[in-house]
């Protein structure tokens, strides 16, 4: 029995390296549980998310009873600071400190905003409702206050966080590693959700108030636990007269040469692209095909199992040495395809082309995320880490935010002038404000493509050599 020991476990290292999620983003330098405790700040950036355009969305609006303008207004208030992403992750680069750290002083702060804003957001929603003692000006100022704080503390942890990771991760499992804390990201975002859901369940407005700075507290203990012992203190390197170069010089360093621009326009143009019919789709099946809210729903089922699809084939292309630029305009091609195929449903009212673009919507974003995922990794070896993935990040969220609200907008002002028949008779269906979404989505994504194209030749990145293994963990979220 104990001659077999041995070959039992070396067998069941076999089956857990190839088979358990996220098993081969560990390394001897960053051991699982390790990355699995630093990963906690992702689960607190997902619950803050989910509270801001999940939770808080519908209450305001219906328990509150606040204007839906005013709502919108407050949840676009943290992406404002998405843009200094990159300023975030510069400074984190070449942080001056007596203790030796570089990241972490940004993640302990950006905690402290995300605590701060938390905690006094439910006291600021109640007199902006008028359910509480003073002027609603106040709570108007409150309230944006509280989100700009939460927004500007998950914006400064997540990117310093981020930084932080790649810092501790080996090079060639650094996008394995920043994938696997996006989709721990996914995670706090799922259970968050499905707690708030429950702890709100039947509404008070004491319910919310301890809900809310319930968040807080977590938070603050998330981040806490992620912190400990994870950055060494090197006093040397940090040392107060350590050169740091003035951000401008540093981004003209990063975008010298074209290819970190081409790769952010690219990836900011996809994301948009991909990312102005996120609150559509569903309602162009409804409204346009009538279809049911079960058969609706279906249709975001399909894009997040083409997604899944597109991953797959991406682990696939690039396990055996495929170009990252390549595997995202083919994403966009696939996405091209697909809001054809939805305007195309619309007008000969098919429920098989709607719910093949669904599909192929899932697919190419897919296809797009993880070649851009990994062409944009590879800047950050030629610029400061921080500053390579704050602008990664800066751009991802801010061109997903505004994708998402000009969608809504463009939908809203185009149908309204159809239905009062100001574009002619013949533009008078309740389609037509979608279709003029998904015509400009098809635009943009041509633009992103002809972004793309100089980057599948880049001689920097060229086409990789062949991996011996691409896990879950390189797939981005």
């Amino acid at each position: 029995m104990s001659d077999a020991r041995p070959a039992i476990s070396s067998v069941w290292t076999l089956i857990g390296t190839r088979f358990l999620p996220f098993a081969d983003a560990a390394t001897r330098e960053l051991p699982l549980p390790r990355l699995l405790r630093l990963s906690l700040f992702q689960v607190s950036v997902g619950m803050a998310i989910v509270l801001l355009n999940g939770t808080l969305n519908r209450v305001m609006i219906l328990e509150l009873e606040v204007p839906a303008w005013l709502v919108a207004t407050m949840i676009a208030l943290p992406v404002l600071f998405a843009p200094v992403r990159a300023l975030v992750g510069h400074r984190s680069d070449h942080h001056r400190s007596l203790l030796g750290w570089k990241r972490v002083p940004y993640i302990w702060f950006g905690s402290l905003l995300q605590f701060g804003g938390l905690a006094i957001m439910p006291f600021a929603l109640l007199v902006l409702s008028g359910g509480g003692e003073g002027p609603v000006w106040v709570g108007q100022l409150g309230a944006g206050l509280a989100f700009l704080l939460v927004g500007a503390g998950l914006h400064t942890t997540q990117t310093a966080g981020l930084a932080l990771a790649t810092d501790l991760a080996p090079e060639e499992t650094r996008p394995r590693v920043v994938a696997f804390l996006y989709v721990m990201l996914l995670a706090g975002m799922v259970a968050s959700a499905i707690l708030f859901s429950f702890l709100l369940e039947p509404y008070s407005h004491l319910k919310l108030i301890q809900v809310v700075q319930g968040a807080a507290v977590v938070t603050m203990v998330l981040n806490m636990v992620a912190l400990w012992k994870q950055e060494a203190r090197d006093p040397a390197r940090t040392r107060k007269d350590a050169p740091r170069p003035a951000f401008r010089e540093a981004w003209a360093k990063f975008v010298a040469g074209g290819r970190a621009t081409r790769t952010l326009v690219a990836v900011g143009l996809g994301t948009a692209g991909f990312s102005m019919q996120d609150i559509l789709l569903e309602p162009y099946g409804g409204e346009v095909l009538g279809l049911s809210v079960g058969a609706t729903t279906a249709l975001t089922a399909l894009l997040a199992g083409g997604s899944l699809l597109g991953f797959a084939w991406s682990a696939r292309r690039l396990t055996r040495g495929g170009n990252p630029y390549r595997l995202a305009a083919l994403g966009v091609l696939f996405g091209i395809a697909a809001f054809s195929c939805v305007v195309v449903a619309g007008a000969f009212q098919s429920t098989l082309l709607l719910r093949t673009g669904a599909l192929l919507i899932g697919v190419g974003a897919g296809l797009f995320a993880v070649g851009t995922l990994t062409g944009a990794m590879a800047l950050a070896d030629e610029a400061g880490t921080g500053l390579a993935l704050g602008a990664w990040g800066a751009v991802q969220a801010t061109a997903a935010g505004a994708g998402i609200a000009l969608g809504g907008a463009i939908r809203d002002g185009v149908g309204a002038l159809a239905t009062a028949g100001a574009l002619g008779p013949a533009l008078t269906g309740p389609e037509i404000g979608y279709h003029v979404v998904y015509h400009l989505e098809i635009l943009v994504l041509f633009l992103s493509l002809v972004a793309i194209g100089p980057l599948v030749a880049s001689a920097s990145v060229g086409r990789s050599a062949p991996r011996e293994r691409f896990g879950l963990a390189d797939l981005p979220a």
